[in-house]
């Protein structure tokens, strides 16, 4: 029996003024009551004030997870504009500081400010999570363990870090290497059982290091709330057809992974160090060089194990209802990512003259204009 592979799609986003493009550190009240008012509890406020999340209801299949994540952008869109803001899709800002931040006053937030102090305020990034319903919790964490070799694949084809306090990083993906300042992050472990896991879970809680598992930031995980497979290794795509290709691929691997299953078969499982050796590849270079295939034993360029992976997950998508979706993963390689696209901006302002800062405001503009490409007309 196949997992019946419902999906839940979660992005973070960030205000910015148009006048500065820097962010905007302390939003207007009637913003999230109105944003409220046109999408209810599938908009929640982040951490820090700048930031807004968005999450789509269970969802039968990619293309009503579409709906419901082109009417949420646009309707957060349309607000910000409102009330004198635009909205960026990025993990990062190009030159915002994280020390002039403030963070949303609730008691959840506060909690995880008294308890994470530094590591938590430097937190202003934004990502995009996937959640995949998946029935049986032994599945569940047999497919964790599996799924957790495409990590690096989906972190790669996602990218939209390379700035961070006004500085070109050298990196596609800033974002992970500061959210890894945090515990319980990274790769997650490989268990042999649900009720592994739930031990594991329980030392934790038992010994008052967390609360429960949403403390448990893995960039995989059982989620707590819902019978899912929650996805959390990307960035937020700046095009948002981008993050839909990245969600029907996700979904389609995890069919692909289930039918070996079901045939008594099973990709194999590596070491974590080499899961993180990729995963570095991601970082630093997204789409732009190479992985290292373990199959194989050597670094393969990661247009050609994009392909492909493509190709073995064809069946899967199909059955899905997705390869258009999946198949317009190679759109990203042809055009690069929003990382990729932000530092060719950068590139560009800066040969035509521009300072360091007038070159970050011109990445802002794009980030801008491709957040609502295709959503507002």
């Amino acid at each position: 029996m196949l997992p019946v592979l419902t999906l839940g799609m979660e992005e973070e986003y960030l205000l910015v003024d148009p006048e500065t493009r820097d962010l905007v550190r302390d939003p207007p009240q009637e913003f999230m009551k109105n944003c409220h008012e046109a999408l209810g509890d599938r908009v929640t406020p982040e951490f820090l004030r700048c930031q807004v999340e968005i999450g789509t209801p269970v969802c039968n299949n990619i293309k009503e997870a579409r709906r419901y994540l082109v009417a949420s952008r646009r309707a957060i869109i349309q607000n910000a504009e409102k009330c004198g803001m635009r909205l960026i899709a990025a993990s990062t800002h190009p030159f915002a500081n994280w020390g002039e931040q403030q963070h949303t006053q609730a008691p959840r937030y506060d909690h995880l400010d008294a308890d994470m102090r530094g590591a938590i305020r430097r937190m202003l990034i934004c990502g995009m999570h996937v959640h995949a319903g998946i029935e049986d919790p032994d599945m569940r964490i047999d497919l964790m363990n599996q799924v957790s070799y495409f990590l690096p694949h989906l972190l790669a084809l996602s990218t939209s870090s390379p700035f961070w306090g006004g500085y070109d990083m050298g990196m596609k993906c800033t974002r992970l290497g500061i959210f890894d300042a945090m515990p319980r992050t990274g790769i997650p472990d490989h268990f042999d059982s649900y009720a592994e896991y739930e031990r594991m879970v329980k030392m934790l809680v038992d010994a008052g290091s967390i609360e429960d598992a949403t403390k448990i930031w893995w960039d995989l995980r059982p989620s707590v709330r819902f019978p899912t497979l929650e996805m959390r290794i990307t960035d937020v795509c700046t095009f948002v057809e981008d993050a839909l290709s990245i969600a029907a691929l996700y979904q389609s691997i995890l069919r692909m992974l289930s039918r070996l299953r079901d045939k008594n078969m099973r990709w194999r499982i590596y070491p974590r160090l080499m899961l993180n050796e990729n995963r570095w590849q991601a970082q630093r270079y997204g789409m732009t060089r190479h992985m290292i295939d373990m199959s194989r034993g050597k670094c393969i360029d990661f247009g050609s194990l994009t392909e492909e992976l493509i190709e073995i997950v064809e069946e899967d998508a199909r059955a899905l209802d997705c390869w258009e979706e999946v198949r317009n993963s190679r759109k990203i390689l042809n055009r690069g990512t929003s990382a990729c696209r932000q530092l060719q901006a950068y590139e560009d302002a800066t040969t035509n003259g521009a300072d360091t800062h007038e070159a970050l405001v011109k990445v802002v503009d794009l980030l801008v204009e491709e957040t609502g490409e295709g959503i507002v007309n």
